[in-house]
């Protein structure tokens, strides 16, 4: 008899707002950002077996994933397994498409599609809320991946708040054969600030979202949106990698409404004004010999094929 098997998938993201406040004794950073789930999705087929294991496969280069219980998928399953006080197995198998290492929380949207994958498989019922608690505890970009669309995030990213856009907007998403570390965007946007406390305006300690943002994403605006694109993170993330730079030019300069560096980097995202602005920008880069891809937004959260 074939074993049964669950496939979820779970979407990447983007902040089209990134705000970070001070380093706490902590280690960490307040940020207020806004997040937009885009059509860039994590497949994870869950198969019923002895044990919680986890492989890879799809377009992204996979290699330098540690398979071992650090993996976010398997700590996912195993916090399911947890909750439910059970300790059934499965055979996580994920079709990757979302960047390692770029910015996109690919890892949170693995994680957030186990989470439903396996809850699903051994039929656990464990209820959204303590997913989302699951969620919280895995990292702060995995809550946003299990509910997606748009959402406001505040403390370090996983305090939630829903936020309604209307209508899709277009995006060109530029991606890097290399990654970039978040912890170490972190910390040369700390020595960053630290060399340059004179000239660079005082940090909030609690970051806010501009309301003409929301406006913008409420009714659909891509013009306006582009007007209040912002990632602190950016400068640390071009002094890591010079040629983001280059790129961001580019696209400014070949149509795009705005260019940010997704996150902690190192892909860049570009607002498009709409779907043909944002083919034409993909021909553009083609002709530069770099990859580009096309994805809209907002989607759905992680959900259960």
């Amino acid at each position: 008899m074939a074993s049964r098997s669950v496939t979820a998938t779970a979407p990447g993201k983007i902040n089209v707002w990134m705000r970070v406040g001070p380093l706490h004794e902590d280690g960490y950073h307040d940020v207020a950002t806004i997040y937009q789930a885009v059509s860039l999705l994590e497949e994870i087929t869950a198969t019923e077996a002895d044990d919680i294991s986890v492989t890879f496969s799809g377009p992204i280069d996979t290699s330098g994933i540690a398979l071992g219980e650090s993996n976010l998928v398997i700590r996912a399953a195993r916090a399911v397994a947890a909750a439910a006080g059970i300790t059934a197995g499965a055979a996580l198998h994920v079709v990757k498409n979302v960047p390692v290492a770029g910015g996109m929380g690919g890892g949170s949207a693995d994680a957030a599609a186990t989470l439903v994958a396996v809850d699903a498989l051994w039929e656990t019922n464990l209820g959204a809320k303590v997913l989302h608690e699951l969620a919280a505890e895995l990292g702060a970009d995995v809550p946003f991946a299990l509910h997606g669309g748009t959402a406001i995030g505040l403390g370090r990213g996983d305090v939630l708040s829903p936020v309604l856009a209307t209508g899709h907007f277009e995006w060109v998403l530029v991606t890097s054969d290399q990654g970039l570390s978040t912890p170490e965007v972190y910390t040369q946007l700390d020595r960053h600030r630290a060399e340059h406390s004179i000239e660079i305006e005082t940090v909030a300690v609690d970051p806010t979202v501009e309301p003409e943002l929301l406006h913008a994403l409420r009714s659909g605006d891509s013009i306006a949106l582009a007007e209040y694109v912002r990632n602190d993170l950016q400068a640390a993330a071009l002094q890591l990698m010079p040629a983001l730079g280059d790129v961001l030019e580019f696209g400014e300069t070949n149509g795009a409404l705005a260019g940010l560096v997704s996150g902690s980097g190192p892909t860049v995202a570009f607002l498009a004004e709409d779907d043909t602005a944002a083919l034409a920008l993909i021909d553009a880069f083609s002709a530069q010999r770099q990859t580009a891809m096309r994805v809209i937004s907002p989607v759905h959260g992680a959900r259960v094929h």
